[in-house]
């Protein structure tokens, strides 16, 4: 079957989400956002309020102002989680290449007695080359310029500083697990093994792409979970059991517990409460929280 459905107009839309059940008192502010909003952008907010997912129909009582709430809330979010993550990847870029640089030299990177599996190591190094490439950062670019008789990768410092968190990550987690520095950047920052590190970062650069891009983060069922803590050093969940692992909340947790350490002056905390307190209908539980989330030791 192909696809047949026109452009519509704005007028049209908003006439197409009236006659399926959602009240749209302020006719002109729709038409606003929705010439500012793409429809399918906000689709994912008022999806929940659908009673019937086939033929798109509302629930008694949905309206249009609700979904706008949603997605200003969900904005104002990503934009305080995003500021979390960039603390988060500066702290574990510094730790890597202090540490790796310090013991193996500027191009530890490049060696690949230093990692576990050598077809990883060689789609890594690939993919490192080209984002230095692509970089016009002074730095790279000047570096260029006076050593172009150097065939190698600007050093760690420089190399590393232009590459994407999720390139990161799999840099880590493919590190030889026996090295004393991967083990020394995992005790930094209160964890038990280089496995949880693995996790939460493959986890976390989810959440950044999905911040970077502008798109949902409430009611997103993840689809990399991070592996929880059973016990930890710092303020943590009492029972990290019973959190949905798919969920907003389980990447949070173990971002927020980052945070402790790499930047423990942060005002997230504070700044999440007041975010919920200013959009108290949104429905936390879509996105993993419980309850009684405040009463958790590493929320107090």
């Amino acid at each position: 079957m192909q696809y047949r459905k026109p452009a519509i107009d704005i007028a049209a839309q908003i006439q197409l989400l009236e006659g399926r059940g959602l009240t749209i008192a302020d006719q002109a502010l729709a038409l606003h956002y929705l010439s500012y909003i793409s429809y399918y952008r906000l689709a994912g907010y008022w999806w929940p309020l659908q009673a019937d997912k086939n033929d798109h129909t509302f629930k008694p009582g949905s309206n249009f102002q609700t979904v706008i709430n949603l997605y200003n809330f969900d904005r104002e979010l990503r934009l305080m989680v995003f500021n979390m993550i960039e603390r988060i990847e500066i702290g574990i870029r510094t730790q890597m290449v202090y540490h790796l640089s310090e013991a193996y030299g500027p191009w530890w990177f490049e060696e690949e007695r230093h990692f576990k599996k050598k077809h990883l190591w060689q789609q890594h190094l690939v993919s490192i080359k080209k984002e230095v490439g692509r970089s016009r950062e002074v730095f790279i670019l000047e570096h260029t310029k006076k050593y172009n008789g150097d065939r190698r990768c600007p050093p760690a410092w420089k190399s590393l500083e232009v590459i994407s968190l999720g390139l990161l990550s799999k840099l880590f987690e493919n590190l030889r697990n026996n090295l004393p520095e991967k083990k020394q950047i995992v005790e930094n920052l209160h964890l038990g093994n280089h496995t949880f590190l693995s996790s939460w970062l493959r986890s976390i650069s989810v959440v950044r792409n999905i911040c970077a891009h502008h798109s949902r983060l409430w009611n997103k069922n993840l689809p990399m979970p991070p592996k929880l803590l059973t016990r930890a050093d710092l303020p943590w969940i009492r029972d990290p059991s019973t959190i949905e692992i798919h969920s907003f909340y389980a990447v949070l947790v173990c971002m927020y517990y980052l945070v402790q350490t790499i930047s423990p002056r942060n005002h997230f905390k504070k700044r999440l409460k007041a975010l919920l307190e200013k959009y108290p209908n949104i429905d936390i539980k879509a996105m993993g929280f419980s309850v009684d989330w405040k009463e958790e030791p590493m929320w107090q």
